[in-house]
């Protein structure tokens, strides 16, 4: 194998003219360049494109089994170095079974630990990361050390320790992420070093024969009679006949379950034109990829565009019997649903949205329909599946039905999308996790029930009395209202992320919606924010859920009507002391020195620390408090001190005209 290597040119600070040192089992693209003192351990994939230059700042190492992706640039600067795992002085180390992806920029002194993963475009610099980290896409690292099993998430910009240290922990899915990748770059150097071996090639262009290749010699390119034994089903083969005669080509896609996922599908080939031959040839495919999705694809080459995409294998489906194609898994272009008879869906929540699906279909919008794992959903990451372009309600609907079933466990959800002002008009989640979708065939559609409802207004919620009070206050007042949610790495880094919009201002279906949020979002922080949608400005953030509640449900009285409502007496009080009960974990000492601030006209803050920040005075704030209503400030402090249990928490006095601190008191200590 020739490696592309040549010695570092004489400077003032290399003068050894030291060249790179390239395990014989590891691969270096032609397409890349090695030069100067660089070790390269045993295993190592060097794309192409890579420019790995120890020039200036050297020595460089790579530990075995570590890929070096394309476009990845590796330099280091003349003065600087990192203590390697060997004791040894270096400009750049990089530990074993390590992932740089890419178009990354790791400029020495730089240390990566083992089992690493660092993101496409990310750039370390001046910066220590330990064993096991994940740094995402377009990251900066620099000047900091990074604990192991950490990790970073896409466009963070880590430059002081304090960042560093609140990072969090590697979670299982994420290892799962970098260890796909590595696997195929693992994959993809044993390839190459493959294509250098002749007598290797060879024995692959031999297995790589299909098995099918043959079966065609003496048939009847006109005939099926010769394949009736194949496990392909009527429907398969009527589908293969009707595109043919329409004068389009087959093709085949397959994909294994986390692809299929992912909607990343490879490419098969099928290369016969006349139907005996195709079928014989799908055939031979769909056993060559038991166990994976296949699909069967129709293409216009004169167009250059699909007209069909059908599912015609899944991997749970059984070698040798007729049942690979699921007619409600059939692209919508080329849907046989029937027109015949009403059909209906219930969504999971109980709500019939075959009016919707009406609805939006006589209004001339198009229909999309996009899905979600637990883990994308959570990100905001949907995945859209084909979009539902028929104009027969009872086809849609059956559509729908093929995508509940095929997403099974997952979210789905409906969008409305205006054509021609090209913007959504509607999305409906349909389908969650754990819930199945009833669907019903005799159109007489669903009808949605709620939680409880006696006929009088009553509901059951497990909103707690002063959140329902806080939404009547806030309605009354002509508020809108908003949530948002964040699991606890995110709620400890104040990353929100806002939950679905509320339109609407009627107290039973807000009560309603907040409750879907918590549902959705089940052990995770919740909060219900007021706007002033004038003003455009936040009037109210109350917490109404935290990791770990378990409210019983409670039975209020609703009032039908938006205005309706009238204001608690905790809310209409000026000072807040009417109608609340004080928490006993705030002592009369704290409750008189805030009362003696708040009638001074300064501002509350909190803030928090854990024993080890403590001891380094490194205080972080909690959620910030814009009320000057004692109540609503009580209810603040009370929710930092149960959000930190266990930490320090001292609450501030804040002087706002003069920007500065009047007062400092612990009122928790661990």
């Amino acid at each position: 194998m020739r490696v592309p290597k040549m010695a570092a040119p004489p400077t003032p600070w290399s003068k050894d003219l030291a060249e790179p040192r390239v395990d014989e089992t590891a691969y270096v693209h032609s397409f890349s360049n090695l030069i100067g003192d660089v070790t390269v351990g045993s295993h190592v994939m060097v794309a192409p494109g890579t420019s790995i230059r120890a020039d200036e700042g050297t020595p460089f190492y790579i530990g075995d089994d570590s890929n070096i992706q394309d476009g990845v640039v590796i330099h280091g600067l003349e003065k600087g170095r990192v203590k390697g795992d060997d004791g040894k002085d270096y400009s750049v180390w990089i530990g074993k079974e390590t992932c740089i992806t890419h178009l990354c920029l790791i400029h020495g002194p730089a240390y990566v630990g083992n089992n690493c993963f660092i993101g496409f475009r990310s750039t370390i610099f001046n910066a220590r990361v330990g064993d096991g980290c994940i740094v995402m896409m377009h990251a900066l690292i620099q000047d900091v050390e990074i604990p192991p099993g950490k990790y970073i998430p896409s466009g963070s910009i880590i430059t002081n320790q304090q960042q560093a240290d609140r990072l969090p922990d590697v979670q299982p899915e994420d290892k799962e992420f970098a260890a796909h990748v590595v696997h195929v770059n693992e994959a993809l150097a044993e390839g190459y070093l493959c294509a250098q071996n002749d007598a290797c090639m060879t024995n692959y262009r031999t297995q790589a024969v299909p098995s099918s290749s043959n079966h065609n010699n003496n048939q009847d390119n006109n005939s099926y009679q010769s394949v009736t034994n194949m496990s392909l089903n009527t429907d398969i083969v009527n589908q293969v006949r009707s595109l043919l005669r329409q004068g389009y080509k087959i093709g085949v896609e397959y994909a294994s379950v986390r692809r299929f996922r992912t909607k990343s599908w490879l490419t098969g080939s099928i290369n016969a034109t006349q139907e005996a031959q195709v079928l014989a040839e799908l055939e031979g495919f769909l056993n060559e990829h038991q166990g994976e999705y296949v699909r069967l694809i129709g293409v216009d080459t004169q167009a250059k565009a699909r007209v069909a995409e059908i599912i015609i294998q899944r991997p749970d489906d059984t070698p040798g019997q007729p049942s690979r194609l699921n007619t409600t898994s059939v692209a919508p272009a080329v849907a046989n649903a029937s027109s015949n008879g009403g059909a209906s869906v219930v969504a999971a929540n109980g709500t019939d949205i075959s009016g919707e699906v009406r609805s939006l279909i006589q209004g001339g919008y198009n229909i999309g329909v996009e899905h979600a794992d637990v883990r994308r959903f959570k990100a905001k990451s949907w995945i859209t599946a084909p979009s539902i372009t028929t104009n027969s309600v009872n086809e849609a609907v059956k559509t729908l039905q093929g995508y509940l079933k095929e997403f099974d466990g997952e979210y789905v959800r409906i969008i409305g999308v205006d054509p021609q002002a090209k913007k959504r008009v509607s999305q409906t989640i349909i389908q969650r996790p754990g819930e199945s979708a009833a669907v019903s065939g005799n159109g007489g559609g669903g009808s949605y029930t709620p939680r409880s409802n006696n006929g009088n207004g009553a509901v059951t919620t497990s909103l707690s009395s002063e959140a329902v009070e806080q939404v009547r206050s806030l309605l009354g007042q002509g508020y809108q209202i908003g949530t948002e949610h964040a699991d606890i790495r995110h709620f400890k880094a104040k990353s929100w992320k806002s939950c679905s919009p509320i339109k609407a201002t009627n107290e039973r279906d807000v009560i309603t919606a907040l409750e879907g949020c918590m549902q959705e979002h089940a052990g995770e922080y919740v909060r219900m924010i007021g706007i002033d949608t004038e003003a455009k400005r936040r009037v109210l953030e109350m917490m109404i859920q935290r990791p770990g509640d378990n409210r019983e449900p409670q039975t209020v009285k609703t009032s039908s009507s938006s205005n309706g409502a009238s204001r608690p007496a905790s809310v209409a009080s000026s000072n807040g002391r009417n109608g609340h009960t004080v928490s006993s974990r705030l002592g009369d000492d704290v409750l008189k020195q805030l009362r003696s601030l708040l009638s001074q006209g300064y501002k509350i803050g909190t803030e928090h620390a854990t024993v080890r920040r403590f001891k380094a005075k490194s205080w972080q704030s909690c959620s910030p408090i814009n009320s000057t209503n004692e109540s609503e400030v009580i209810r603040a402090l009370e929710g930092c001190l149960q959000d930190h249990d266990g930490e320090y928490v001292r609450m501030i006095g804040i002087d706002t005209d003069a920007k500065k601190r009047v007062a400092e008191a612990i009122i928790q200590r661990p």
